[in-house]
């Protein structure tokens, strides 16, 4: 342990700083008061020494028992029983005897520990207003802490340690502008810490350990004089505290601190003790810790700190103990750290250190949870810095379209599909895919935006920000992925169904990789998965990575989700189609470089609780198992367009809306493109011919909610999406546009202009009572999201 000034040491420092300096002869009402106190107390054996003939301000003071007098007054009264002591019975009333208390009005030490007491803090204590020192320490107390502690205004030192005291921090302790010592260590107290704790401008010590708080810590970098702060288990975080740069002792043990260490901490040059150990801290480990001017006492057992230590790093000169257990470390033990000296203590098990000795993990292992965790490890080569640029590039053009317009865009898009067209290889982010979703924009300037990333719109889709997962946190969330959780099996991997913590619903699909896939390809796609946020895309919400054991590559990817409870939209079978263009045409114009080539099918098409199409498969090459062929084997004529993919790539993804809207208007699924082409030709014979002819084509549920103009429109767009050469597809912008003037003429068809909701009608929006079902004897690959899932 540290041989600086602890807290305990401190707190005794404080409580026993009051000097005695000269006693007299005690009213003879206050020597009643006193052997009243005796009785109440069933006569304890620390006061068995009290008669009516004691002289109390004269007796020799020790450290189970002192009485202090002034001027005829008690001033202090120290009572201190045996660690242990068990509650007094239950005929003891702790409102008699704060009424026989408060009797002694000149109290300015009130020491009462170990002795018994129970029941609620009574808040007539408060009339004691000359206390300075109140330590009701290892008793009994329970119940809330009484708001007439505030008005102890002369109070300097509060001690409520080990007792059974709940609620929240009473915020009216602010009023207290005197108080140095604060602790109510080992109690039950909850909620979050009040903001008020930052105003104790002459605070030296606060110890709120073993306790139920939570949420973040109050800013308290102004408590200029602040040397101990103790907050050791409870539930605390995620962000490191702000404190004072006088601090000696910060003891943050066991509590949900989750951020890195800020550099800020190497100018705590009095710091003497530094225990973060049994948090989820991640991140680099900062080696300065090692060599601080005053460290002694050094533990950061039980995180994730990654990084790679030397022999050459230095340690200060008084550290004494230091853990490094359990965490991600890698290369050697510092020099400093292996010293065979006696007075210095080194644990360092379970890291991937260069040791030589059996408690050290694989290095792949530090690897391997790092990647777990979202951390990814910094391995750039010297060949890598071209691509670095590269991205920088692409993320400047982006911010450059924000701030200069949709043109300066429009070119940075030109150059990113030039480079892609010369095959120039990708550099993945080395951060947190969640630290890239920035939200320091104006609303103007989001809206005035065509191109900017919709990831910065989190707040308007109600979703929360892009993370990493654990796989601790999935397997919790499904049971360890149990088969009641299972959804279904399609072209892009096992899906799950989950709950978080939160009691928010997720989608887990579970992705396995081929070794040669390189972490790099990964990281950069998933940046892309995490940016593609619209109303129209079952948008993701993290991802988590796990890897294999011997070479770190790795093994399987599980992509998170929204979850989207009302099914595909094959399931309800007429829908919001001009919904699910909107997603395409966001796809393909609403994020630079913009997502083709998405494969999509009807039954990835997915409704939410409003009934609003949600596109849940975009172009993933991950996904892919020939990542060269993506969205394209859909399209007739797939081996001979292959040259023209990077010109005709946004018209791929117009074919199979095609194919979305063909199943639609016959209101069946096609077991094959051969059979929807031969469908296709069906269509095109029906559009010119006469209304009769249509009638024996189109699914009767549609047939009988929409007007024949509406329903012709539609199908000559859906006519035109499935052209089998690329180039001569209409644009998603044509699509919509069409799809929106078949609802306009529908609109006025029906004699209405707006949905219930306000929103167009979209010609594939009849009453829900009007909607007919037939058996479905094919569904296709299951969607990921729909609560009910039938394998093909």
């Amino acid at each position: 342990m540290a041989k600086g000034l602890g807290h305990s040491a401190i707190l005794a420092l404080v409580v026993f700083s009051i000097s005695i300096c000269y006693s007299e002869q005690l009213q003879s009402s206050h020597a009643q008061i006193l052997l009243r106190i005796q009785r109440i107390l069933n006569f304890p054996t620390v006061l068995s020494s009290w008669n009516s003939e004691t002289g109390f301000c004269n007796t020799e003071p020790t450290l189970s028992l002192t009485v202090v007098c002034y001027e005829e007054s008690i001033t202090q009264l120290h009572i201190i029983g045996k660690r242990g002591t068990p509650s007094l019975p239950k005929n003891f009333s702790i409102d008699s005897f704060t009424t026989t208390l408060v009797k002694l009005p000149s109290l300015k030490v009130l020491t009462l520990v170990s002795i018994g007491l129970w029941g609620p803090l009574p808040g007539k204590l408060a009339r004691l207003s000359s206390l300075e020192i109140l330590n009701i320490s290892s008793n009994f107390f329970l119940g809330s802490i009484p708001r007439e502690i505030s008005s102890l205004t002369n109070l300097q030192t509060l001690i409520l340690d080990d007792n059974m005291f709940s609620g929240q921090l009473p915020d009216g302790l602010s009023s207290l502008p005197a108080l140095a010592a604060l602790s109510m260590k080992k109690n039950s107290l909850n909620g979050s810490l009040p903001d008020s704790l930052g105003s104790f401008t002459n605070l030296r010590v606060l110890v709120l350990s073993h306790n139920h708080f939570s949420g973040e810590v109050p800013d308290l970098s102004s408590l200029a004089n602040l040397q101990v702060l103790d907050l050791e288990d409870n539930s605390l975080g995620p962000q490191f505290p702000l404190v004072g740069r006088k601090v000696v002792t910060l003891v943050l043990r066991k509590n949900k601190f989750r951020s890195g260490i800020p550099d800020r901490v190497g100018s705590y040059y009095q710091l003497e003790q530094l225990d973060i150990s049994f948090n989820r801290f991640v991140g680099p480990f900062p080696p300065f810790l090692f060599s601080m001017p005053s460290i002694t006492y050094l533990n950061i057992e039980g995180n994730r700190f990654t990084g790679m230590l030397f022999e050459n790093f230095p340690c200060g000169a008084y550290l004494e103990f230091a853990d490094l257990s359990a965490n991600l470390l890698t290369g050697a033990l510092p020099s400093c750290l292996r010293s065979d000296s006696k007075s210095r203590v080194v644990l360092f098990s379970g890291n991937c250190l260069a040791t030589g000795d059996k408690s050290q993990h694989p290095i792949s292992f530090c690897h391997n949870e790092a990647l777990a965790v979202g951390i990814l490890p910094h391995r750039r080569k010297p060949k890598e810095v071209s691509k670095a640029f590269h991205d920088l590039s692409i993320i400047g053009g982006i911010i450059g379209g924000i701030i200069g317009g949709i043109v300066l865009v429009g070119l940075t898009f030109m150059v990113v599909r030039t480079s892609r067209a010369k095959k120039m290889v990708k550099t993945p982010p080395t951060r947190s895919i969640s630290e890239n979703a920035a939200t320091g924009y104006t609303s103007k300037l989001l809206s005035d935006a065509r191109y900017v990333t919709q990831a910065m719109k989190l707040g308007a889709l109600g979703l929360p920000g892009y993370r990493p997962f654990s796989l601790e946190e999935l397997e919790e969330a499904t049971n360890n992925f149990d088969t009641s959780y299972f959804m279904g099996e399609g072209s892009h991997g096992q899906m799950y169904r989950g709950q978080l913590k939160d009691g928010s619903f997720i989608a887990i699909r579970c992705l396995k990789m081929k070794r040669n896939h390189s972490t790099q390809s990964f990281m950069h796609h998933i940046e892309l998965i995490s940016k593609l946020r619209h109303h129209h895309l079952v948008s993701a919400l993290g991802h988590c990575l796990e890897c294999y054991l011997d070479d770190s590559s790795v093994s399987r990817i599980f992509l998170v989700f929204e979850y989207v409870p009302n099914g595909t939209l094959r399931n309800w079978r007429i829908a919001a189609a001009i919904g699910v263009a909107k997603g395409i045409q966001f796809l393909h114009t609403g994020i630079v470089p913009g997502v083709f080539s998405n494969n999509l099918k009807i039954t990835e098409v997915l409704l939410d609780q409003n009934l609003v199409a949600k596109l849940s498969s975009y172009n993933l090459p991950l996904l892919a198992e020939d990542m060269g062929k993506v969205g394209i084997q859909r399209s007739p004529g797939a081996k001979e367009l292959s040259n023209a993919r990077i010109k005709h790539q946004d018209k791929f993804d117009i074919y199979d809306f095609g194919v979305i809207l063909l199943e639609i208007i016959v209101g069946r699924p096609f077991n094959s493109m051969n059979e929807a082409g031969a469908v296709k030709k069906q269509l095109q014979a029906s559009i010119t011919a006469d209304s009769a002819a249509r009638k024996s084509f189109v699914d009767p549920a549609v047939l009988n909610a929409y007007s024949d103009e509406s329903l012709k429109i539609t199908m000559e767009i859906c006519s035109r999406c499935l052209v089998k050469d690329p180039a001569d597809r209409p644009s998603i912008e044509d699509v919509l546009w069409n799809l929106q003037f078949a609802a306009q003429i529908q609109d006025a068809w029906r004699g209405d202009s707006q949905s219930s909701d306000g929103s167009p009608i979209s010609p594939f929006q009849p009453p829900r009572l009007q909607l007919t079902v037939q058996q479905n004897q094919h569904s296709g690959s299951n969607s990921p999201f729909s609560r009910t899932s039938s394998r093909s």
